[in-house]
């Protein structure tokens, strides 16, 4: 199976120059992240489904795996402990204290608000469940780890939620940096921005997301990382206080347009599930800049 994306994004510093995070393309569309020491040649991977994308990446440039993060445990972000096998036994594992009996290697039970130090490089803890019970987000100066709760464009599935637990996650990562690149785990923007665009057609910022990501996508390139003040602007899950959005969805709804965020963050997550939006063709989509081309 091809992935999605054939040519990854550039590498990039966090942490001061500490790290610097290396994007690998695995499965079908997920996005592995592999954090080296340019210092030391030290790494550590962030979830994935399998181990062999790392695995040759690591060996290719001399680096050594020291640690693995796992965000959750979902089999296509644990898959990489399970297929690392005898190797977790040399390497730090670090993952969720409250789902510890399913993270295959735990070394590092993490509760909300730890802090751990890898290469130099501080990662601070946040519990940001909402998509699933113990989802971790590791943060460091640059970047977040968001695993499948913030994605470029919108969020993830509500499994064990309930909304407003999820909201409630995705307002605090909100708060971050606004240059803070977001690193999800899978590359959906397209999905996600056309489903935006159903919910906020008048966002300037939305239009012009559109256009770049549909050129980018078209190159085989990844929309992957977006940074945090591209997602206030456009990914409708952080715009519940948007009157647009607040509108468009009472009216899809066929409900009141509610003032409680929580609830219009409920009422998006649970039309975006029915997946209409994905009948939207790309000639309703402002794929042309009207400005430029009358």
């Amino acid at each position: 199976m091809n992935h999605v994306v054939q040519h990854p994004s550039a590498p990039f510093p966090i942490a001061g120059g500490a790290l610097v995070v290396h994007q690998i393309p695995m499965g079908h569309d997920n996005l592995g992240w592999l954090l080296v020491s340019p210092r030391t040649g030290g790494c550590a991977v962030v979830d994935g489904p399998n181990a062999l994308p790392y695995l040759d990446r690591i060996a290719a440039e001399g680096w050594q795996l020291r640690a693995v993060f796992n965000t959750h445990i979902h089999g296509d972000h644990i898959g990489v402990n399970h297929a690392l096998g005898d190797q977790l036994r040399d390497l730090q594992v670090y993952g969720a204290a409250k789902t510890r009996d399913h993270i295959p290697g735990l070394t590092d039970p993490l509760e909300e608000g730890d802090s751990v130090t890898f290469e130099g490089a501080n990662i601070d803890v946040w519990l940001t469940e909402g998509h699933i019970n113990g989802h971790l987000s590791f943060i460091t100066d640059g970047a977040v780890f968001c695993g499948d709760t913030l994605f470029a464009g919108g969020c993830g599935y509500l499994f064990d939620g309930p909304p407003a637990t999820m909201h409630a996650s995705l307002q605090r990562l909100a708060q971050l940096p606004g240059t803070t690149r977001v690193c999800c785990a899978h590359e959906y923007t397209m999905d996600n921005l056309r489903f935006a665009w159903t919910v906020e057609p008048s966002n300037p910022d939305l239009a012009a997301r559109i256009r770049a990501v549909w050129q980018l996508r078209a190159a085989g390139g990844c929309a992957v990382p977006s940074t945090i003040a591209q997602e206030r602007a456009t990914n409708p899950f952080l715009r519940v206080n948007s009157r647009t959005i607040r509108s468009r969805v009472g009216a899809l709804r066929e409900s009141q347009t509610s003032n409680d965020g929580a609830e219009v963050f409920r009422m998006l997550r649970e039309h975006k599930d029915l997946g209409r939006h994905k009948t939207l063709a790309d000639s309703a989509l402002p794929l042309l800049d009207r400005r430029r081309n009358g």
